[in-house]
Order: C-alpha cells, then structure tokens, then sequence
C-alpha cells in the first residue's frame, strides 16, 4: 500500500461535490486517502468506498471571522497531521489553504493548496483584505506547488508576491464528468429558458439577472427565466428571504429551488447565464457546456475562461442588466440552428479542456512529485488545451 494523501477542504459538501473522481483515482493508484473537513448532511454519502478515513474539523467554520476561532483550527490541523503523518496534503478552499498550509509546514508534511476562488474578505480592500494576502503569503512560502483554478487569479498571486512562478501553475477547475453530463435532447417547448444555477448570492449576478429578466419580458414574449439554487444567509453578500419572495411574487424569475441534480433544468433550457462578478471556475457552466448549451456569461476572472464569443456564447460586462437582457435578447432570436452550433462547440470545448479525467491526471503527477519531493517542474507538463 503506498502512503497516505489527506484531502482538507472546508465541508463534506466540497469533498462530495469535487474532490470525488480525484479520491477514487487516488485509490486506484494505491493510495490511503485520508479526508479533513467539517461534518455536514453529505457525511452519510461519503463512505468507504471513497476514501479510507474521516476525520471531522470541529473548528473550521467558513464564515466565522473570530481569530480564536482560527487559532484554534491551525492547532486542531497541526495535531491531525503531526498524529497521521500523511505522506501529502491537498488543500481545498480558503481557510485549509491558509492555515491548513502553516500547519502542515509546522508539522513536516509536505502540501499543495488549490485556489478555487479568492472569496469575499480578499478582494475587499481594508484591514481584512491585506491580512488575507500576508497570511497567503507566509502559509505558501514553502509549499512546492500551488494551484489555481484560472489565470487571474494566478496572476493577481504572481504580482503581488505571495508566490513565485516556479512553484505555482493553473489547473483549470475541478473538472466535469462527460459522461454524466452529456447532451439530451430539449424537450418541445414554445417557451425560451435562460437558466441561472447557483448560490443565491449578490456576487453570483443575480441581481442583475432578475433585472434583465424583467426587461425581458416586454422584449421576448416567450421568453422564461428560471433560477435553481439555495439561499445562503450566513454570507454577507446573500439574497434575502424577502428579496426572493418579491421577485417571485413579480414573476420577473421562476424559481424552482435547489437540487442535487441539475441535469433535468439544464436539458430543458435553451441558454445558461451566470452573470457572476468573478468565480474560481464555475462548475454549473461546465456542466451545461457538457449537455451542449450555449453560455452568457461574465467577461471576468473564472468566467470568461468558459467562453469563446460567437463560438459556445457571448461575454457581457459584470454588473451591467443592461447588457445582459440585451445579449439574453440576441440569443432569443438566434435560429434553432444557430444555437445548435453553439452548443456543439461547448460540448467540443468541455471535452478539449476541462473533462475531469484531464484534470484528475494533472493531480495525480502533483502527487506524485509532492510525495517525491520534487520541486523542478515545467508549467507545460500540466496544462491543458486552451
């Protein structure tokens, strides 16, 4: 049996909804996968079959912004990995990147964080905002890889100083299973379905979304805009139980919950739109580019990454309702065919880019470096086509 690859991220839910094709890899190369995260509804899905232990992290809580709190997860880490001893740690999410990262250092083991999207406190300017970059910059000064989800942030990193290009590359997501996401066909239908899927979050653009959709239904008659997602009140950017109630009882969106399958919203829907302000890399868009659907999206970091214009959809600016019920008009009066081409070419794109199996073999020669201590590696031998 070969050593032990612990995987750290911030819920059960992450583990579940990302880490899954990675774990099951990494036990058919031989490895024992020891999973760290807090304890949540998803626990019960995540059985031996995925990964040898859990162990729960009792002071992890995401937006819980208490210093003691955080003190107290870098000690509870740091006496994980000093009792396990794992022969290498993946790191997921903000918090196991940042104090995950110190303790692993303290304790010997070697790391390699994932920066899957910089959240809320860092892109804000103020005292929060410089403590995060100097706590990136300290908990990644000697790990031998990080890896980003897209370019921007990779480059924000670079500029900044928080780590250096030898020792840091791009990932492009978590992937998406081809297979289970593939295209199905768009059941007859004289409505037109523009698709939001995400948290309920200001950040994720729906907001604007909602605002588009109201002009919209003076410019495109036929025209129906649904929305699939939670609402996240413990987020500081979140959507409101009377915001939502409101747009509803309007009937500027169609709101339809959230769900742990995606595929029947998606299969009926014409286009998907996620006018989010910025992303690590969206998986709802990958997931629709895998069933064949067009994407309006924002032209920013994690977006736009996603889209050719003209090609799989269009880019419009962020925060901007305007654009966007213009640009959701433009696709209302493509042709069928039009739209067809479209999402041929995101299926196209998807399988070229970001099919899990790509990224999965990406993180399996991390690992294997990681656990071999090597440090010398070109950039190219993980890349994708772009």
């Amino acid at each position: 049996m070969k050593k032990t690859i612990a995987l750290v991220a911030n819920s059960s839910w992450n583990i579940y909804n990302f880490r899954q094709p990675l774990i099951k890899q990494l036990r058919l190369s031989g490895y024992r996968v020891l999973v760290v995260a807090p304890v949540d509804e998803y626990i019960h899905y995540l059985n031996d079959s995925y990964f040898t232990r859990h162990i729960p992290l009792r002071f992890l809580a995401a937006q819980r912004k208490n210093p003691l709190w955080d003190l107290l997860l870098l000690w509870e880490l740091y006496r994980i990995y000093r009792n396990e001893r794992p022969g290498l740690v993946l790191h997921f999410t903000i918090k196991p990147n940042i104090y995950g990262s110190l303790a692993a250092r303290w304790a010997g083991i070697p790391c390699i964080p994932t920066v899957t999207g910089l959240g809320y406190t860092f892109l804000h300017n103020g005292l929060l905002g410089r403590l995060a970059r100097r706590l990136y910059q300290l908990a990644f000064r000697s790990v031998p890889h990080a890896i980003f989800h897209n370019e921007d942030d990779w480059q924000i990193f670079l500029r900044e100083g928080l780590i250096t290009k030898n020792r840091s590359l791009v990932i492009p997501g978590s992937g998406v299973n081809t297979n289970h996401f593939r295209p199905l066909p768009q059941p007859e239908t004289d409505k037109f379905i523009f698709l939001f899927i995400g948290r309920l979050l200001h950040d994720k653009g729906i907001r604007e979304f909602t605002a588009a959709a109201q002009r919209l239904r003076r410019l495109a008659p036929q025209a129906e805009c649904w929305v699939v997602g939670q609402l996240n009140p413990e987020y500081p950017a979140a959507v409101t139980q009377q915001e939502l109630v409101q747009w509803i009882e309007e009937q500027h969106i169609r709101y339809l919950g959230a769900t742990n399958d995606v595929r029947p919203y998606i299969k009926q829907a014409h286009v998907l739109v996620l006018p989010s302000y910025r992303e690590g890399l969206p998986r709802a868009i990958l997931e629709a580019m895998a069933m064949g659907k067009p994407i309006l999206t924002t032209d920013t970091a994690g977006c736009r990454e996603t889209v050719e214009p003209g090609r799989n959809g269009c880019l419009v600016p962020a925060r901007d309702a305007v654009a966007l019920a213009e640009a959701m008009v433009e696709f209302y009066h493509l042709s069928k065919e039009e739209r067809q081409a479209m999402g041929d070419y995101s299926r196209q794109k998807v399988l070229r880019q970001f099919d899990e199996k790509i990224i999965v073999e990406a993180y399996l020669k991390l690992c294997e470096e990681g656990l071999a201590g090597r440090r010398d590696r070109a950039k190219k031998t993980y890349s994708v086509e772009r």
